[in-house]
């Protein structure tokens, strides 16, 4: 009886003459006494190779040369390993078998569903979809109707509404100017804390959580992993590593928490160096488009020289660091149509961990705020900085923003949007000072996870890098726009 699995004619025909080569034992029953399987098993396992058989029969068969040199023939038929020819067969005499088995109900809707799947993961299709994804939703959706439309309109109600009444209440009912400075006025728990995170914060992170809850129910987010895959393997990176580097866009605590995920450690430290130097978190990156966006060319620059970083970084520590990229297996589900319910359960669940994440950290830092100005610290702190400010060619308020930045990323974010309101940031300064705060340290929560992952030599390693980094980039910037006098 012929057998099921029918192989290229090569390998039939190698089969034949392998088995035929075969010896019976001095007994004259089947080499089965020599083998525990059939014959053309053996010859199948000896033409792929196998280790344990092949050394068996190079002791036991008088004609193992001859079986040798019909294994090199068949090889030398075939492009691919015959391991792999051997595979490819199996696996689609499996097709055949599944698809014979069942009853296909969804044909139609299955090669629509293979057609848009094709279209996500082909580099000639991907790559331009993935732009127009993340320009419709991250810079159309969040940087102009998140930060353009809902922060602005919040920002004047609290601006013309919500502080001066908030101002009165106090004033009436704290007759001492130092506790009305702790709630009210200028750097109040209510009228910076707690507006920095109404009106600016939470817009922009609800916003970008809605848009990542939409591709990842839709199935998008394992599609763009491996899309992405190969170009992040010459960083040291696997297609894995995609998912913590778009939830950084989120919030990079959560993304540096996520990295526990991937598989080596030299690619948890590459994703956390990449996160902590490049990846801005939502209300960054939505302050920032919201900012920039009126000027195509600063858009251009801002994204330019981030995106060369993110490169020449990740190339860099790829080559330092030790070992080997990691492999990439994923389980691609199927694409569909997002649904309502779970994408707004997801947003809500999301938006509240990081509103209770940072409501209690900005009213800490609002506190921290006042004690500094009554000790004197904080202009201290701020003097401190001015020169550096003054190098990098900005104004000298804004050592404010990095100060406030060191305890919060998005809460530097918002007082670079004060800043630009008032009309201190604008043309150039505000281009190097976007980028100079992107790169700047990651905030107090981020370095306390990065500390906890992967101990105080490499956080310190880390974050003297950024820093250096940061404040280096801020200076060859204003210089290169300075000599090119490149306006905004």
């Amino acid at each position: 009886m012929s057998p099921l699995l029918r192989y290229p004619t090569a390998i039939e025909e190698g089969l034949t003459r392998i088995e035929s080569l075969l010896t019976q034992d001095h007994q004259g029953s089947s080499n089965s006494c020599k083998y525990p399987i059939a014959k053309r098993s053996l010859a199948l396992l000896l033409i792929q190779g196998d280790p344990v058989f092949w050394e068996k029969a190079k002791k036991l068969e008088p004609h193992f040369p001859e079986i040798q040199t019909v294994i090199d023939y068949v090889k030398s038929q075939f492009s691919d390993p015959l391991v792999l020819v051997v595979a490819k067969s199996r696996h689609q005499l499996s097709r055949k078998i599944a698809e014979s088995s069942v009853v296909n109900i969804r044909k139609k809707s299955q090669e629509s569903e293979e057609f848009f799947h094709q279209l996500t993961v082909n580099p000639i299709t991907g790559f331009p979809l993935a732009i127009i994804i993340l320009y419709l939703g991250i810079y159309q959706f969040i940087g102009n109707f998140g930060v353009g439309v809902l922060v602005s309109n919040l920002e004047v109600f609290f601006t013309k509404t919500i502080n001066p009444l908030v101002n009165q209440i106090t004033a009436t009912l704290l007759p001492w100017t130092i506790l009305q400075n702790l709630i009210a006025n200028e750097h109040g728990i209510i009228t910076l804390g707690l507006r920095y995170v109404i009106a600016i914060i939470f817009p922009i992170v609800t916003t970008f959580f809605l848009m990542f809850s939409l591709l990842e129910d839709s199935g998008y987010l394992p599609r763009l992993s491996l899309l992405a895959d190969r170009l992040l393997k010459a960083l040291g990176l696997s297609g894995r590593s995609i998912t913590p580097l778009v939830l950084g866009l989120g919030c990079g605590t959560m993304a540096t928490m996520v990295t526990r995920t991937l598989e080596s450690k030299r690619e948890r430290v590459i994703a956390t160096l990449l996160l902590a130097l490049v990846v801005p978190c939502s209300p960054q990156l939505g302050v920032i488009l919201g900012l920039l966006s009126q000027s195509p060319t600063a858009l251009i620059v801002w994204v330019g020289t981030i995106s060369l970083i993110f490169v020449i970084v990740g190339l860099l520590t790829a080559k330092i660091l030790p070992g080997d990229s990691a492999c990439f297996y994923l389980e691609i589900p199927p694409l569909r149509m997002p649904r309502v319910q779970y994408v707004l359960s997801k947003t809500y669940g999301r938006t509240l961990w990081y509103l209770k994440e940072i409501i209690h950290i900005f009213i800490l830092v609002s506190v921290l705020i006042w004690l500094g100005k009554l000790s004197g610290l904080f202009e201290i702190l701020l003097k401190g900085l001015e020169p550096i400010m003054i190098w990098l060619g900005l104004p000298p308020a804004t050592s404010a923003i990095f100060l406030y930045g060191f305890f919060r990323r998005d809460y530097g974010a918002a007082a670079m949007f004060d800043l630009h309101r008032s009309g201190i940031l604008i043309g150039r300064q505000l281009i190097v000072a976007a980028v100079t705060l992107t790169l700047f340290i990651p905030c107090l929560t981020q370095f306390k996870l990065i500390l906890k992952q992967h101990g105080l030599k490499i956080t310190l390693a880390m974050t003297s890098f950024v820093i250096v980094l940061a404040f280096l980039m801020g200076y060859l910037l204003n210089q290169l726009l300075s000599i090119l006098e490149v306006t905004f």
